[in-house]
């Protein structure tokens, strides 16, 4: 989870960004490690804040399951619907919700490469 100018209060006063990350952090507590929230000062897309990625499980990863990057996770439900996600298995194991889903954005590097062509 970005945390750089994603998680300014300046730059977004109408989130409540602490409470997303301790609700997110409070998710990964209850699911008893089966998965983590890390931070990060920047990921790249600033124009698409706030910007997460979330990583497969090894499961996840065997299953076919990618890194997957959203954007626009401002609303107050983008961690509930991240953490259900989550608990289902994430990338490779679960399909997300329609909410998350038309939230996913291009990484940087393939954006960057698309750009190029």
């Amino acid at each position: 989870m970005c945390r750089g100018c994603c998680g300014n209060p300046g730059k977004h006063p109408d989130s409540d960004h602490a409470w997303q990350l301790e609700r997110l952090r409070a998710g990964a507590a209850a699911s008893g490690g089966r998965f983590a929230v890390r931070t990060t000062d920047c990921l790249g897309p600033c124009d698409q804040a706030a910007v997460i990625v979330v990583q497969p499980s090894t499961a996840g990863r065997r299953a076919g399951g990618r890194a997957t990057w959203g954007g626009f996770a401002m609303d107050d439900d983008c961690p509930d619907d991240l953490l259900r996600w989550a608990e289902a298995g994430g990338p490779g194991l679960a399909t997300p919700s329609a909410t998350p889903e038309l939230q996913f954005i291009r990484p940087p590097r393939e954006a960057l490469a698309r750009a190029r062509l």
